[in-house]
């Protein structure tokens, strides 16, 4: 007999995951005990296990695989071999609908007329307070992107609009804001992704001013530099279009909770999380933590169990990578931040209390139950 915690080690699934397929009814465990309440798994339930997770990966629904899991053992396997092959058949007709669709979409996107630019006719300049751009790429540069399939997104974007520079990261899983004073630009919006190396050689060349004193930007072409005094931090910006991000900030009022930062993070970083069974960016499972504001403006972290019921987990709790959440509360560079949670498939929002402009929005990630 195997505990829950060998169950979890031997066959892949978390604790968490065996703890919901034992409430679905998928895989129940051999025994129970009656008093602790601690689950204990038979010898053959670690391949069902390993099976269940095969399934998951492929996508089969419960009810197919908890169907799959009786007839796994039994002589005739005629059941077992009719659901996988109308699950493969399932996935076969999703892709060609998906194929369709993308070959219209792309049908769509080629024949729309490209407005006309016209290449950028004299040099952009503007001056900026040192301490607020050093502040501002600190607070966006953990969420530039990595992937080479996606370089629109490998750097940081300088919006330039009036007397404000706005500065922008997104790898599609979380996006981070801030805005910094600036002068001497009176033109047209103005917008270059600097790409991530350059960002990093600007914020290096900030560290050694003064905290009042501008730099100059400068962009000429498709050429960004910074200067400060005799030294500068120049290279060409990344040749791509940045996603309208303004669109992408206009989240609905949700409810908000200041929370103690350093607190925060103790709880995030001792209390319990959960696995997830979908891959995250790098292709690997990630550690989620679940939050559940109250009304009181408290926020806590779920252990398994407390989040709800299975499709009942409402719209007070959300789940999301416990890394990047950790990561922004590092770029609000604050003692204390405000949480505001919307919908469960809505963006988590952390903001500044003094700084509206200035903030971060992490994508929830869908918990299996």
């Amino acid at each position: 007999m195997r505990s829950i915690g060998e169950m979890a080690r031997d066959s892949g699934l978390s604790v968490s995951a065996l703890r919901f397929y034992d409430r679905a009814g998928v895989l129940v465990p051999a025994w129970v005990d009656p008093v602790s309440g601690y689950r204990w798994y038979g010898p053959e339930q670690c391949e069902e296990a390993r099976l269940l997770t095969r399934l998951r990966r492929a996508g089969m629904p419960l009810p197919d695989i908890r169907l799959v899991l009786a007839g796994w053992s039994g002589a005739d396997t005629d059941l077992v071999r009719k659901l996988l092959q109308a699950h493969l058949r399932r996935l076969e007709l999703g892709l060609s609908d998906a194929r369709s669709e993308f070959s219209a979409v792309r049908a769509l996107l080629e024949g729309r007329e490209k407005p006309m630019t016209s290449p950028r006719t004299a040099a952009v300049r503007l001056t900026v307070p040192a301490a607020e751009l050093a502040a501002a790429l600190d607070a966006v540069r953990f969420a530039a992107g990595t992937d080479p399939e996606l370089p629109m997104l490998g750097g940081v974007l300088f919006d330039i609009e009036g007397e404000a520079l706005r500065v922008v990261a997104t790898d599609r899983y979380r996006m981070a804001v801030a805005r910094a004073r600036a002068t001497g630009h009176d033109g047209a919006r103005e917008q270059v992704i600097v790409p991530a190396p350059l960002a990093d050689a600007m914020r290096a060349l900030l560290s050694g001013e003064d905290g009042d004193g501008p730099v100059r930007l400068s962009v000429d072409g498709d050429r960004v530099t910074l200067e400060a005094g005799d030294r500068q931090a120049a290279g060409q910006c990344l040749d791509h279009d940045f996603p309208d991000y303004r669109r992408l900030v206009r989240l609905p009022a949700g409810r908000r909770a200041v929370v103690d930062v350093p607190a925060f993070r103790e709880a995030l970083e001792t209390g319990p999380v959960r696995t997830s069974e979908t891959p995250g960016p790098d292709g690997k499972p990630c550690d989620l933590s679940v939050l559940r504001p109250a009304a009181d403006g408290t926020v806590t972290v779920c252990a398994d169990g407390e989040e709800g019921e299975a499709g009942n987990d409402g719209p007070n709790h959300v789940a999301v990578n416990r890394e990047f959440l950790l990561h922004a509360l590092d770029a609000g560079a604050r003692d204390r931040l405000v949480l505001e949670f919307g919908a469960p498939t809505a963006p988590l929002a952390v903001r500044r209390p003094d700084a509206e402009d200035t903030f971060s929005l992490l994508m929830p990630v869908r918990l299996e139950n």
